[in-house]
């Protein structure tokens, strides 16, 4: 059987974002995503050709002195063999981070795994790929992430949460360069909502560049 994967990069760095965010990770960041979010800060990682196998990528990921694994994309679950990463992660004793855009089912996801799952506002202009059912198959170890980039996609957010309760942590993000984290900060505070705000602290340290 074919296990290899499409990976755009393999990369150490500060995790910069969600409940791990400041510790040093490994992020394994796989090909390909079938959304086009206009705020997305990984366009490079949309097509690539670089298969590698799972004992190649386990290989790679034991370099470094940590046992905090993010992966990412892309979209992670479009490549059906990224199950096989997470089980065998876990497997290795991990502490297993996955990032997904929530348009495709999580029900088989390794349940060792912290999701990280997006719903997408309305500004991200892929708002109609949400698969809310997902939301209800979050446990407290997983997290619910609104990335807002307008007062419209803040009080659409609140109406979605409303709409679909979950256990998981919430987080709140601002769009980067439209609008300001003071901003974000005062609607949360306003509205006396119960959600992380939270900054891609990575782009605070390291702006734009590539691979943080």
């Amino acid at each position: 059987m074919n296990t290899d994967l499409n990976i755009t990069e393999i990369f150490y760095s500060l995790q910069g974002e969600a409940r791990e965010v400041g510790l040093p990770s490994i992020f394994v960041r796989l090909t390909g995503c079938p959304l086009r979010c206009t705020y997305c800060d990984t366009e490079y990682a949309f097509k690539g050709n670089n298969l590698m196998s799972i004992d190649t990528i386990m290989s790679e990921v034991s370099q470094y002195n940590t046992r905090y694994v993010c992966v990412t994309g892309g979209e992670p679950l479009a490549q059906i063999n990224c199950h096989i990463l997470l089980d065998t992660l876990i497997k290795n004793n991990y502490q297993v981070s996955l990032e997904t855009s929530g348009s495709i089912d999580i029900k088989e996801v390794n349940p060792g795994v912290s999701i990280v799952m997006d719903v997408k506002t309305p500004s991200s202009n892929e708002a109609g790929q949400n698969l809310y059912s997902n939301i209800k198959e979050l446990q407290i170890k997983d997290q619910l992430k609104f990335v807002i980039g307008s007062r419209h996609d803040f009080d659409w957010s609140v109406d979605i949460l409303s709409q679909y309760p979950t256990q998981a942590g919430v987080l709140f993000s601002p769009v980067f360069d439209q609008i300001t984290p003071t901003q974000l900060a005062n609607w949360v505070l306003e509205s006396q909502l119960n959600v992380r705000m939270q900054v891609q602290m990575h782009k605070v340290l390291w702006g734009e560049e590539k691979g943080k």
